[in-house]
């Protein structure tokens, strides 16, 4: 995977900038202080796993029954903390509870629709949550939800979304959510998966001012579900649903008379917590399995390492992503209560009333740590400078990206337009299966390069390597591996053990292939460089997306571009450049020529796109990720027989093949 000499295997960045130096008082204290302390840990944990693993699950974990052993480990197996028992709902709430601090904030909520009296606020406490989970496990117990049992959840980002999980995990049983976004065959295929019997939903959820028919999309999956006994409602819009006798409970009727005490159920510590659907190449969708014990303390640790959280100093979380997604039960539920640091959650979409809404919610509720994509960020920067500089960003104390590689350019606008110049970037890299960070740089130990997550965080093994396990000198791109079990790994797909091995432990025998390209620079610092399939061969040299995306996006004109390979009769691949501008620049053959010599300065002439279409819209997923697959199809100029189940505006792939090629 390397390019020939002379021709960067990325964009040469040379911006470093230290934590600011006022940074560990302002948040309370330093969970990490500095880079020797840094390299310490990492060392401790690299030396002695199960004392570094093992001290942690003491630290942050509630156990029932203590673990008698750190790890048993045969690749691709791994079950951690032998033989404990504990329970994430506990974790998040009930201990907390004990320990005098029921009347804290825990979950701090704000609704989409703004009335006149401003928008709908609501503040819930960890008693609120220990017995509104209480009595929605008692309700989920009198329709025969058991511990082990799957129950689907379709909702909204409501509080009771929030409810349902950590009310699934306190009776034992596993949930699966499915984003709201997605439609009713999407359902299908995962409750079938799942093999669901209850499935949790509302009558609609807000977004831009409308309303996302949530119960009608499960009425038509359920047409195609037998198996479905009882769906439970919430309802949150009003909007007119239709009830099936029988089958269809009203929430609120059902909760209400149930009582608000049940204790958790101490689960092993290798019990399956959720199931979460992630899309595969093929279509079908791949049922990631993650476990109680080991999931819990990763993202627990993780959220407390990578974003400094300290309970008591006044901090408020806001992680944008919904929790149909990972990001969204790793850093909105199951990494953030534990740590006894208010999270907030706002329901609806970013350019609702107004563009400037999320900056709006920053300053009234004076948060100080911000989470969101690459793609939210570029949104931001297309809308303009305006709508944040109205606003009091000073709360602000560290800023989060999550999702993808975030080019150069937009951590810059990122790190100056909202966070002042005075709050650091923890630009995190990990996946669903990784489930939690297991590459990021944390914000008062480590010098942050834009466009670079940085480090591995400590106790994880990651390396690039080529196709032989060998690893990789600096400079080389390769193939990002983790090469030791860690806590918080996948434990398999949900009825397909060949899958799992050969989705990501057949490549490099013994390691966890992540699917992604990357180097690491002179630093030691990790480089993402988009996924394997996304490194393009060009005339017998490898390039990454990443890094010709990131060239495109550095000129004044782009605000963000996608970038994948198409047919070439004489390449053999060529570059197709899928290319949105900034205001005030206008699509012409002179920008195109402007944006291929802006290439070839910035990488080297074999990088010049051979094709750039210019759109108003990329086709991405209902988490904002650019979905690269479908611009191949379009770059080729073939149809796609591509899962589109995910795509969030289906108009945007015919717009895209009507337009004027290069």
């Amino acid at each position: 995977m390397t390019t020939p000499a002379g021709i960067a295997s990325i964009l040469q960045e040379h911006r470093v900038f230290p934590p600011p130096a006022d940074l560990a008082s302002r948040l309370g204290g330093a969970v990490v202080g500095s880079m020797e302390d840094l390299r310490a840990m990492h060392r401790r944990a690299l030396d002695d796993p199960e004392g570094f693993w093992g001290g942690l699950a003491r630290e942050h974990l509630h156990w029932f029954t203590p673990f008698s052993k750190v790890l048993e480990w045969s690749c691709p197996d791994a079950r951690w903390f032998v033989g404990g028992t504990t329970n994430a709902c506990f974790n998040c709430v009930d201990r907390h509870v004990e320990a005098g601090h029921g009347d804290e904030v825990a979950i701090l909520w704000e609704g989409e629709p703004v009335g006149a009296g401003g928008p709908e606020v609501r503040r819930l406490t960890y008693g609120d949550l220990q017995r509104e989970t209480s009595r929605l496990a008692n309700a989920l117990a009198s329709l025969g939800v058991r511990t082990g049992d799957v129950v689907t959840i379709y909702m909204g980002m409501v509080p009771e979304v929030v409810i349902a999980m950590l009310a699934c995990a306190r009776l034992g049983a596993a949930h699966s959510v499915i984003f709201g976004g997605f439609s009713a065959p999407a359902i299908v295929d995962r409750v079938n998966d799942a093999g669901s019997r209850v499935i949790l939903t509302c009558d609609g959820a807000w977004r831009r001012g409308s309303v996302v028919p949530l119960k009608a999309h499960v009425d038509e999956a359920c047409r195609s579900l037998p198996e479905v006994g009882q769906v439970i409602v919430l309802r949150r819009c009003g909007n007119e649903v239709s009830t099936t006798a029988g089958r269809d409970l009203d929430w609120h009727a059902l909760v209400a008379s149930q009582p608000d005490h049940r204790p958790c159920v101490p689960m092993d510590s290798e019990a399956t917590l959720f199931l979460l659907y992630t899309s595969g190449s093929t279509g079908k969708p791949k049922g990631i399995v993650h476990s109680t014990a080991g999931y819990g303390l990763h993202v627990a640790f993780t959220a407390r390492a990578t974003f400094n959280l300290r309970p008591d100093r006044g901090q408020v979380f806001w992680c944008t992503a919904d929790v149909g997604w990972i990001t969204g039960h790793s850093y909105v539920v199951y990494g953030i209560l534990p740590n006894r640091v208010p999270c907030l959650i706002y329901e609806g979409a970013p350019n609702f009333t107004r563009e400037d809404r999320f900056w709006e919610i920053v300053a009234r509720h004076r948060v100080t740590h911000f989470y969101t994509a690459p793609t939210a960020i570029r949104a931001f920067m297309k809308w303009g400078d305006a709508h944040p500089a109205r606003h009091d960003l000073s709360s602000l104390m560290v800023l989060g990206s999550v999702g993808e590689p975030i080019n150069p350019e937009a951590w810059m606008w990122y790190r100056e337009r909202i966070g002042g110049g005075r709050c650091p970037i923890v630009d995190t890299f990990w996946q669903t299966e990784t489930g939690g960070h297991v590459i990021t740089p944390l914000p008062c130990a480590t010098p942050t390069v834009p466009g670079s997550c940085t480090l591995p965080i400590p106790g994880i093994d990651a390396a690039v390597v080529d196709e032989s396990g060998r690893e990789l000198p600096p400079g080389r791109g390769g193939l990002l591996v983790i090469r030791r079990p860690w806590p918080g790994m996948l434990r398999g797909v949900r009825g397909d053990r060949q899958r799992f091995i050969d989705t990501y432990w057949s490549r490099v025998p013994g390691m966890y292939v992540a699917g992604d390209a990357a180097r690491r620079d002179e630093r030691g610092y990790f480089w993402i460089l988009g996924r394997i399939d996304d490194v393009i061969n060009v005339s017998g040299h490898r390039l990454g997306t990443a890094e010709v995306e990131s060239a495109l996006v550095a000129h004044e004109a782009v605000v963000e571009a996608a970038v994948v390979g198409m047919p070439h009769e004489i390449k053999g691949t060529g570059i197709a450049a899928f290319v949105t501008l900034g205001p005030g620049a206008s699509p012409s053959e002179a920008l195109k020529s402007n944006l291929r010599e802006h290439v070839a300065r910035e990488i080297g002439a074999i990088a010049k796109p051979d094709m750039i279409r210019f759109t108003g819209a990329l086709p991405k997923t209902r988490s904002g990720k650019i979905m690269r697959r479908l611009l191949r199809d379009v770059a080729a100029g073939r149809e796609s027989a591509q899962d589109v189940t995910t795509l969030e505006d289906f108009s945007v792939l015919s717009r895209l093949r009507e337009s004027e090629e290069a």
